[in-house]
């Protein structure tokens, strides 16, 4: 019921539907106060988290550093947003019914909503994470990035290189301050970290993902100063770290947030901020079991038809081990995926009616990391002066099976993530929170969602490919099952991973490092398949509802053009859409 009603709230923001402003205008116009509000929260955003632009290609945060996580400096940030929100629930919502400024309004409050509510984890107590939320890859990724074209430019990344060490020593304080309130990060994660950290502090420093400002730079006191900080005060902060981690830190025995303070409520709230959904945990568990059931029944009939097999299970274990059905090589699976790439692009513009030019890099994992399998993208610049990156997970490739990873470059490039940011962040007319603030159910849901409209578009090469795609699939649903296991019902870390062994085709490594990625970040893995599900029920509706009027261009426009919103927001658009194209139709015919 609570669910209906948001919704129907922000629909009848969208549509108009409330009543007349009052008369009475403060100095400042609410329209003037939401968009100050949301441009102050998005720039205090990254002023806080500098570490975050690489993921959303925010132009205006600081260059020079990194964020402060210290005590003060979160409780002065939590602060300052307690101070917007409260500005924007003092303002009355029919005031600006109908407007472009409801949609900033609807947003940004959620936003901070998401954030206030998600404190009950007190997740910088216990980040030690294996995976992009981790402080070695936000440094890594954000070094990567570093623009070093001008000797400004420069002076930045050696001010920040130099800052890093400070940002790793914050990291410590924190987790033992975590230690004293009984707040821990699950035990595996911990030895995982230790491993990663101690792969960089060996690494060579020309060879170190920390070093990415001095390999693209032409200046040779700049080098020198860099390879400097690096081999010195970096250093012996990352060996401070790891030694901390080996010698003084006890992780709990579990993989899930239940074991810290206020666990259940915290898994809570992570599903609020990431997947934008109220379900319950039981609820979230038995719609992957329902999902997982669906996918199975798909599988089997391509296993019978193309492997002359109903046993799945053996199938995806073959797929897996049988070098007929493995790359040889981490070149060879490169090509395969820029292979499927270069299909997807070719293909989008009869999908799409609005598809921007715009340069997508692939790049292999660094090596500290070991990733075996999967991606990750990261947003360029809107101008177009740094391009999309999309890393790939190439370690150990013979185990690595090729059923998957046309599936992840669909969902990773054209037409997923790259295809949904880059319009993003070319609609300029859009306030800046709709530009470069996202939420994850809608951003991986439509990831998810693109995996399988490539089905449809014909892009996949095989039907071990296709199978792949199912096997993602079920691996989304997986998610759905082990998420609130792990975390609220008290599944161990070996159920979790043998629970996705028997139903995908993803290597053992893959789901191990998959399984870490979840007990580090609580929640996110469900917002993929629900975010999915919704634009799915979106479009059969909108499909419905129009007819032989709905132009599968334009829904995806529609979707994309919302931009990241939470699944209600997006939902309501979309109703509203559907409402001026019945409207239009109408008028039309008489």
């Amino acid at each position: 019921m609570a669910k209906v009603r948001i919704f129907t709230c922000i629909l009848a923001l969208i549509l108009g539907a409330c009543s007349e402003p009052p008369a009475d205008e403060p100095s400042e116009s609410v329209e003037d106060r939401v968009a100050r509000v949301a441009n102050e929260f998005v720039d205090g955003y990254y002023s806080h988290y500098p570490e975050d632009v690489y993921e959303t290609g925010y132009p205006d945060a600081p260059m020079d550093r990194f964020g402060d996580h210290s005590e003060e400096s979160d409780t002065a940030w939590d602060t300052q947003v307690d101070h917007w929100l409260a500005e924007l629930n003092g303002i009355e919502p029919s005031s600006i019914s109908g407007t472009a400024t409801a949609l900033a309004y609807v947003f940004t409050r959620a936003q901070m909503q998401a954030l206030v509510d998600r404190r009950v984890c007190q997740q910088a107590l216990w980040n030690i994470s294996p995976t992009w939320t981790g402080w070695q890859y936000m440094v890594a990724s954000t070094l990567a990035i570093q623009p070093v074209g001008t000797a400004e430019q420069r002076a930045d990344a050696l001010a920040r290189a130099v800052d890093t060490a400070r940002f790793v020593k914050t990291e410590v304080s924190n987790l033992r301050r975590g230690l004293d309130q009984g707040y821990a990060a699950g035990a595996n994660n911990v030895t995982a970290v230790i491993d990663q950290i101690s792969s960089l502090i060996d690494t060579p420093t020309p060879d170190s993902p920390f070093y990415s400002p001095a390999a693209r730079a032409d200046d040779e006191e700049f080098i020198a100063a860099y390879t400097e900080v690096l081999e010195s005060d970096l250093r012996d902060a990352m060996i401070a770290y790891r030694d901390f981690l080996a010698n003084d830190y006890q992780g709990h025995d579990g993989p899930g947030v239940g074991a810290n303070p206020d666990g259940a409520r915290c898994y809570a709230a992570s599903v609020r901020y990431w997947a934008s959904s109220s379900m319950s945990p039981d609820e979230i568990h038995r719609k992957g079991l329902s999902e997982m059931a669906r996918v199975q029944s798909e599988m089997l009939e391509i296993a019978q038809a193309s492997f002359g097999t109903d046993d799945v299970k053996a199938l995806l274990a073959e797929l897996r081990s049988n070098p007929e059905y493995t790359f040889a090589s981490e070149q060879e699976m490169v090509d395969y995926i820029t292979e499927a790439v270069g299909r997807g692009k070719a293909a989008v513009g009869d999908w799409f009616g609005y598809v921007p030019e715009a340069e997508l890099r692939i790049v292999q994992s660094p090596a500290y990391k070991k990733d075996s399998g999967g991606g990750f993208y990261s947003v360029g610049l809107a101008d177009g002066s740094r391009p999309g990156i999309y890393t790939i997970g190439t370690y150990n490739p013979t185990a690595i099976s090729k059923a998957g990873p046309e599936s992840t470059a669909f969902h990773e490039s054209y037409p997923g993530h790259h295809l949904q940011m880059t319009v993003a962040l070319r609609n300029e007319s859009a306030h800046p929170i709709f530009r470069y603030m996202t939420v994850s159910g809608t951003v991986e849901g439509w990831a998810l969602y693109t995996e399988r409209l490539a089905d449809e578009m014909g892009l996949y090469s095989s039907d071990l490919a296709r199978l792949g795609m199912l096997s993602n699939e079920a691996y989304r649903a997986a998610r759905l099952v082990i998420d609130p296991g792990m975390h609220v019902m008290g599944w161990t870390r070996d159920e979790a991973i043998q629970y996705m062994l028997d139903h995908t085709t993803e290597s053992r490594g893959s789901v191990q490092s998959e399984v870490d990625r979840y007990s580090a970040v609580p929640g996110q893995a469900t917002s993929y398949l629900i975010g999915s599900l919704e634009i799915q029920r979106l479009r059969k509706r909108a499909e419905e509802a129009l007819g032989d009027d709905f132009d599968i261009r334009e829904f995806h426009d529609r979707i994309l053009a919302a931009g990241g919103v939470t699944l209600p927001m997006l939902g309501a658009t979309i109703e509203a859409w559907i409402s001026r194209h019945a409207a239009t139709a109408g008028t039309n015919s008489d």
